[in-house]
């Protein structure tokens, strides 16, 4: 058996408000939208995100994870440029021993996404 990817769901009460967040600061294209399953695909370059409304079988309150989502990008600087000055800032841009140069800002809903590049 071969693992072929993983694509995380997001829940939110507010699926129109975070494909214009996605879309508009980070570039994904909306690929597909369903509005009586309160769900939508959202995809850039080689990363897929999906987003629904939580259903009855979900105990939902508020958008929650306990961790980050972490996008690999080539150019970290342009984008840093780019977002720093119209979302809101978990971390400014900075290198890491570990070898990252990276920053983390929230989206409409609270959840970290963490964007990097290597240091070469």
């Amino acid at each position: 058996m071969t693992y072929k990817s993983l694509v995380p769901m997001l829940y939110t009460e507010h699926i129109d408000e975070t494909i214009a967040f996605f879309t508009t600061h980070l570039d994904f294209v909306c690929g597909e939208k369903n509005d009586s399953w309160n769900w939508a695909a959202l995809h850039k370059d080689h990363v897929e995100i999906m987003l629904a409304k939580p259903n009855s079988h979900v105990s939902f309150v508020k958008p929650i994870f306990t961790g980050s989502f972490y996008l690999k990008v080539d150019d970290v600087n342009t984008l840093w440029n780019r977002l720093k000055d119209t979302v809101s800032v978990c971390y400014e841009l900075e290198e890491f021993e570990w070898g990252m140069r990276e920053f983390a800002i929230y989206d409409n809903n609270g959840y970290v996404i963490q964007i990097g590049q290597e240091i070469v």
